[in-house]
């Protein structure tokens, strides 16, 4: 668990509830379930039409990786590396086949497997660089959801205010259904700029930087195979790498 974001989502939620506490407001006030759903399915609904099903549940999905710690294990990787190519350098390039069974990251397979292909040095760049823009550009598709959602929730919330407003016009008559629909206007209006500001934004830009991080560690590593494809020494490898992380 990364407590920072858990504690993150709660501090900011819990200093909403208890401003509202301080200032003699009831907690059941802010609990209006028409106002939630106005929100919330009309928000989704935005979203679903602007990204697609697919973006949008792998959007979803990687929500996930905002309360998960981000051990990019760089010690591990240089370790990796350097055996890589020292193996390459002793054994020929056919030895690292026998490495691959052992990897469980699709992309670092992948880069071992053009290397034991005989794959030309820039070649094999080329064709990593291609699947690193790919990710990318998937990710940040998916990503763009939460952002959205950013973006749309204010909105929805001030037309739940409106409904609301409306519902109030249609009752001036009945005092004792003023309160509720006063109630969902400004309790609309509130859930509207929470969620996008306390949760879809800061959701977004942690999942931002995630990917980047991502990024950087794959473009690490095709500068490696590239240089393991070429017969680069070892040392001169591990030099770059060390550039990378400087």
């Amino acid at each position: 668990m990364d407590w920072g974001s858990l504690i993150g989502i709660v501090l900011a939620l819990g200093g909403i509830l208890a401003g509202q506490m301080l200032e003699g407001g009831k907690l059941g006030s802010l609990v209006q379930p028409a106002a939630f759903v106005i929100v919330l399915v009309g928000t989704i609904g935005a979203v679903l039409l602007q990204s697609g099903w697919h973006n949008f549940v792998t959007g979803l999905k990687m929500a996930g990786r905002v309360f998960v710690p981000q051990d990019d294990n760089y010690a591990n990787l240089m370790h990796d590396i350097t055996n890589w190519s020292t193996v390459a350098r002793r054994e020929g390039l056919l030895s690292l086949e026998r490495m691959i069974k052992d990897v469980h990251d699709p992309f670092i397979a992948h880069g071992l497997r053009l290397i034991v292909d005989g794959v030309d040095p820039h070649k094999l760049r080329e064709v990593l660089d291609m699947e690193i823009g790919a990710y990318e550009t998937q990710q940040r598709l998916s990503i763009k959801i939460w952002e959205a959602a950013g973006g749309y929730a204010p909105t929805i919330g001030i037309l739940g205010a409106v409904l609301g407003l409306i519902h109030v016009m249609e009752n001036l008559s009945d005092p004792s259904r003023l309160g509720s629909g006063i109630a969902v206007a400004f309790v609309a209006t509130i859930y509207g700029v929470g969620f996008a500001n306390l949760v879809f934004l800061p959701i977004s830009s942690k999942l931002k930087a995630i990917v980047a991080r991502d990024v950087f560690k794959h473009e690490m590593l095709a500068d490696a195979f590239a240089g393991i494809a070429a017969g680069d020494n070892p040392r001169l490898i591990e030099e770059r790498m060390n550039i990378y992380l400087m």
